[in-house]
Formats: C-alpha cells, sequence, structure tokens
C-alpha cells in the first residue's frame, strides 16, 4: 500500500468529511471510514462519493456501522457490540488510502481505547481545525500530542478566515499548513475539485 492519510478534527463538526472528499479528489486516493456512527442512510462514505469527480478511487466499507450519531463506545453498547480494534482491520488497496476518523483523537472506542489507538505510526495526520472560541486550545492539544507520540502531522483549516488564530496555531505548532477551506454556500464536485488543485502540490509533498 502507498501512503495513508488519516484526517481527524480538534472536535465534531469541524468539516472532516468535506476535508477528506478534498484529499480524496486531489490524490485520487481510496477512502475509507472505519468507524460511522449514525446517519447510515446518508454516511461520510457516501458523502465523499458524491463529491468527487475521479474515477480512481474505491471506497471500502467500515467496520463498524453504528446506528446513533454519538460516540462510538457509546453507539456500539446501544447496538449491543463493542468495538474490538483487532477488527479494524486496513483495507488492502494499491493505491493511496484517506481514512477518516471519528471526531477527536481521544474518542473512546472502548473502555480501553481511543481513535487515537487505530492511528499507525505510519500515517500522514491531518488536523482539521475550525475557528471558534476554544479552538485554539483544541488544536494545539490535538497536535501536541499527536507530536509527542511521534506522528507526522499537518494542519488543515476550514471555515472562515481567521488570521490572528490560524497564525499563532501556526507559529506554536511549528507544523506545516496545507491551508483553508473556506465557508462555501455549498459544497459540490466542482467546489471539491477546485480545492484539490489548490491544496494538491502541498499534499505530495507531505
Amino acid at each position: 500500500m502507498k501512503s495513508c492519510y488519516f484526517v481527524t478534527g480538534i472536535s465534531t463538526e469541524v468539516g472532516k468529511t468535506i476535508a477528506s472528499a478534498i484529499i480524496v479528489e486531489a490524490l485520487q486516493a481510496d477512502y475509507w471510514k472505519p468507524i460511522q456512527s449514525g446517519d447510515l442512510d446518508n454516511s461520510d462514505t457516501r458523502k465523499v462519493h458524491t463529491l468527487i469527480s475521479n474515477t480512481e478511487t474505491k471506497f471500502h466499507p467500515n467496520s463498524y456501522s453504528l446506528k446513533v450519531p454519538i460516540s462510538p463506545h457509546a453507539a456500539a453498547a446501544i447496538d449491543n457490540v463493542e468495538i474490538d480494534i483487532t477488527k479494524i482491520k486496513v483495507p488492502e488497496t494499491n493505491n493511496k488510502l484517506v481514512i477518516e476518523g471519528a471526531g477527536g483523537i481521544l474518542v473512546p472506542l472502548n473502555n480501553k481505547h481511543t481513535i487515537m489507538d487505530i492511528i499507525s505510526p505510519k500515517y500522514k495526520i491531518i488536523v482539521v481545525s475550525r475557528h471558534y472560541l476554544g479552538s485554539i486550545n483544541h488544536t494545539l492539544l490535538t497536535v501536541n500530542l499527536l507530536k509527542e507520540h511521534g506522528f507526522d502531522v499537518s494542519i488543515l483549516f476550514s471555515g472562515k478566515e481567521h488570521p490572528t488564530t490560524e497564525e499563532i496555531i501556526h507559529k506554536m505548532t511549528n507544523v506545516p499548513v496545507i491551508g483553508r477551506i473556506d465557508e462555501e454556500k455549498e459544497f459540490t464536485k466542482e467546489v471539491i475539485l477546485k480545492y484539490a488543485k489548490k491544496f494538491k502540490p502541498v499534499l505530495e509533498k507531505l
């Protein structure tokens, strides 16, 4: 398998799925969401599928598809299952692979493990950061924890531009910044392709 890119966020609803679609399109990579919690009729896999234009990407099935849109450990309990991380196996592919996490890196999967426990040291980690009150703290905590564990980390900003937030995060983390996804009226295939072309040179250098 070629390079794997793990897309995580500083919180929920920060734009991980849109970011994943852009990265998939830019690299014509495969896509895999190991754990889907809720919205099974319109899952993140389906959303990414509708947003990309290339014909090379393959979509790999979730290891766990949970019915309720809450933390995976709690959603699993409602479904009367326990998430076993040994059963979360990376799909076989000769292509690059974009892996989308669930929430942030310390979201619990069971009583012992978090999302961070399914991230391989070989992965390139892309942290999606969106400005809100507290987002600087959340971004620094996320990036610094990943760096402490030796991960290769980059940041992708999402939403309206906020220069002072972006500047201090860049200075204090000292990791590559891929760019920023603006607050678009609608994310269509054309919009995703625009960002894919813009970010492709940076992504290929990670």
